[in-house]
């Protein structure tokens, strides 16, 4: 009976449907039964793979739910371009012929220049996820619509993650393509706007075209480089064998950095387990990866990949974008026909003209609601399995970010995230949305690295290149105070306090400074650092590192680094130890002192006397008791142990200042004193500078140094009066056999000189304020770098 009702049913069905295309055939044909829906994908590639799988599941998903297409079904018909241009053309063709209402592809960003044309002209959506190049504008292709972020926002990622480790230069690899290459002019233009830049580009055959021979080539070129920071945008297959290639050469050891696009996080979702040889060679990069945000949809869908694929691929990113663009078609056709909009086509007459050729062209038609349908696509507004699902104005779909990954030993960790919103950071880029954007550098953050060859520490991201040109750096060969400046007997090897200091400032620098060393001087006697100076100026050298110092008339012709060591001039003489004796205490105090300490004491005894005596009995008696009183008041307040009191006002004031005036003069004497007895005295006649030069001593100097000019021409003292000295020995023997009274030098050379002799010590101040720096012609060398760049 059951059966017999299900067939009644069913004629009847039959009977309505027949009887609806007799009356409204022209509505039958503009509501279809099945909307068309075209793909253009290689299914040999991961995202092929990937993505074949995920449309599918849409589609299965759309059409088990009648009310999204009000019975209809959705059809999306699959075509491999298997990595040939020509067949994807000829596949959107046979698309454009069937009464296709979108095509979610190209797969490359090549044919989707292509394509788009075609879109424009027949008014038919092309939606891909996966040719994402910043050149697609919208303006030019406005039947072009990127469902995926565009890999402008990628590049402007890497970009903040070079200006965040702090590197100022990269080398860009990157495959010869449209998306590829422009992907790299994107990244040298917000490079620049960081104040960094691409030092050189090494461009490899398009993917999957690539061959050893050309990534061997470009590799051992970037090896010669300065830079270490490797910028790697291709596709899989090419990127695989650049990091196998790079590791037969040691490019994935210490000090290099690679940045690979995300490509290579594709194949880490989606290709497990790896092989041990490939999870070697890309172990210690950093990658970017789609971030989605995390939801229940999706992690119901990750559930159920398995049995969708088969187990053949693992899920990626772009396997979820997928999904969301057939429902994205899906849920824009449903909007056209709630809006009152069919699917009907219509004849080019510019096509029907062309009748008379071979070409089947007339069989290409526009879609008549084409224009309504893209308007709904780009309008959509729902929630993927990517999370919120809309365009902007230019549209991009908005916020987006990406997940920052670091390939490790046993396979990959997450050290941050990178939104179009606040950046780098270690949270969610969700959870941020809601919070005013800070982009400034102090709220950047990402996790620790482990970088090619196990280091955590963050690489350098340059070495001195084997291929530039070598600074010429001078350096003086001293035969006295080596311990500044020395070269080592029968080697060119240089050493030194001064040379300790150039090393440590160039591990500081940004890039790479090449340079050699260049001992000047015979090794006999110190070198005139006037004649080396000059030699700079002259071009001989670019540069001179040691005991320099920058006096005035070196600055006029060669520029100095900031000092970094004070040396003034001192004088140095010999002096003689004060012995004790039983009259040590008279010492602090000179005899012209106690005299005038003397009369003081008698002066304030004699005006208290004379303000008192006439009306404090104290002060009153025979004139010998008057006297002793004086004399006994007067040096009896220097311990405070006057017996005497004072009446008068006067008399009072007298005495308070005395006593301040004698407990001054006591302290100064108790550390006189005190130091006498405590700390070894020596003296000398010379007291300093000034007792030289109003001499007629004979002064020394050291060989070499501007001491002698500034001696005769600063202080005007004769030249037939100074004495040329090589040496601290001979330092030493002049002033002990009186050949010279003093000797004037830098006070770091006098330093280390009275280190280990303590017969000779500096009298007087520093007379001359220098330091020491490292020269060079500045202007010649801007010079000739504006030269090469021209």
């Amino acid at each position: 009976m059951s059966l017999l009702m299900t067939m009644i049913n069913l004629v009847l069905l039959l009977s309505i449907f027949i009887l609806f295309v007799q009356v409204f055939p022209e509505e039958a044909a503009l509501r279809p039964s099945v909307v068309n829906v075209g793909a253009i994908f290689s299914f040999d590639t991961i995202n092929g793979k990937v993505a074949k799988v995920a449309m599918k599941a849409a589609e299965d998903d759309i059409n088990s739910d009648p009310s999204i297409l009000g019975g209809r079904k959705l059809f999306v018909a699959l075509h491999d371009s298997n990595y040939s241009s020509f067949l994807s053309f000829i596949g959107a063709l046979q698309f454009m012929e069937t009464d296709t209402v979108a095509i979610i592809g190209p797969q490359s960003s090549v044919m989707a220049h292509v394509l788009s044309h075609l879109a424009n002209e027949l008014h038919v959506p092309l939606l891909s996820f996966t040719a994402l190049d910043p050149g697609l504008s919208p303006l030019q292709y406005p039947f072009f619509v990127q469902t995926a972020p565009n890999d402008e926002f990628q590049m402007i990622a890497i970009a903040e993650m070079v200006s965040y480790f702090g590197w100022a230069e990269v080398i860009a690899v990157f495959s010869d393509d449209n998306q590829n290459r422009n992907g790299i002019i994107m990244l040298d233009d917000q490079l620049a706007e960081r104040r960094c830049r691409i030092s050189y580009k090494a461009t490899l055959p398009p993917d999957p075209m690539a061959k050893r021979s050309d990534v061997l080539r470009e590799l051992a070129k970037i090896q010669m480089m300065e830079s270490r920071v490797i910028v790697l945008n291709t596709f899989s297959k090419t990127g695989l064998l650049v990091f196998e290639v790079a590791k037969s050469l040691g490019m994935m050891e210490k000090g290099y950095v690679w940045i690979a696009s995300t490509w290579l996080s594709t194949v880490l979702d989606s290709t497990s387990p790896l092989k041990p040889e490939t999870a070697n060679s890309i172990r210690g990069a950093l990658t970017l990866r789609p971030h989605t945000a995390d939801s229940k949809r999706k992690r119901d869908f990750i559930s159920r990949w398995n049995q969708l694929s088969n187990g053949s691929i693992g899920l990626n990113p772009y396997g979820l974008f997928a999904y969301d663009t057939v429902w994205m078609i899906a849920r824009a056709v449903k909007l056209l026909f709630d809006q009152g909009g069919n699917i009907s086509f219509s004849n080019d007459e510019r096509l029907i003209s062309l009748t008379g050729m071979d070409l089947n062209l007339s069989a290409l038609s526009i879609f008549d609601g084409g224009k309504q349908l893209l308007k709904n696509v780009i309008e959509t507004k729902m929630t993927g399995l990517t999370g919120p699902v809309r365009f902007n104005q230019d549209r991009f779909l908005i916020n987006p970010s990406y997940d920052i990954i670091n390939t490790v030993e046993t396979g990959y960790r997450q050290v941050g995230y990178w939104s179009n919103h606040s950046g780098l950071s270690i949270v969610p880029p969700e959870t941020l949305y809601g919070k005013k954007p800070n982009r400034s550098s102090s709220n950047q953050h990402l996790d620790s690295v482990v970088w090619p060859g196990g280091e955590t520490i963050k690489p350098r991201g340059w070495v001195f290149p084997n291929n530039g040109r070598e600074l010429r750096i001078v350096v003086p060969n001293r035969v006295s105070y080596r311990d500044f400046v020395s070269v080592v007997n029968g080697t060119n090897k240089v050493q030194g306090y001064c040379i300790d200091v150039f090393l440590a400032a160039i591990k500081l620098m940004p890039y790479a400074v090449p340079y050699r060393f260049i001992p000047y001087g015979n090794g006999h006697e110190n070198p005139s650092y006037y004649e080396l100076v000059s030699k700079i100026a002259a071009g001989v050298f670019d540069g001179a590192v040691g005991d320099i110092a920058i006096v005035t008339d070196r600055t006029r012709i060669v520029d100095f680094t900031q000092p970094y060591i004070e040396s003034g001039l001192v004088v140095v003489a010999p002096v003689k130890k004060i012995s004790s004796n039983p009259w040590s205490f008279s010492r602090p105090f000179t005899p012209s002192m106690w005299a005038v300490t003397a009369a003081f004491f008698l002066i304030v005894g004699s005006v208290v006397w004379v303000l008192e005596h006439r009306i404090n009995d104290e002060f009153r008696g025979s004139p010998r008791q008057q006297i002793v009183t004086i004399l006994t008041f007067s040096f009896s307040t220097m311990f405070f142990s006057h017996r005497e009191n004072t009446v008068s006002t006067l008399g009072r004031l007298v005495l308070i200042i005395w006593l301040f005036v004698v407990l001054i003069i006591n302290s100064s004497y108790t550390a006189s004193l005190t130091s006498i007895l405590t700390v070894q005295q020596l003296s000398s006649p010379i007291k300093g500078i000034d007792t030289l030069i109003s001499s007629s001593e004979r002064i020394g100097f050291q060989i070499g140094s501007f001491a002698e000019r500034y001696l005769t021409e600063e202080l005007g003292i004769p030249k037939s009066r100074l004495v040329q000295l090589g040496s601290p020995e001979d330092y030493a023997r002049a002033l002990e056999k009186r050949q010279v009274a003093a000797v004037v030098d830098e006070r770091p050379y006098v330093d280390l000189f009275l280190s280990d002799r303590c017969e000779f010590s500096i009298r007087g101040q520093e007379f001359s304020k220098r330091a020491w720096g490292f020269c060079l012609d500045l202007q010649r060398h801007i010079s000739i770098l504006l030269q090469a760049e021209k």
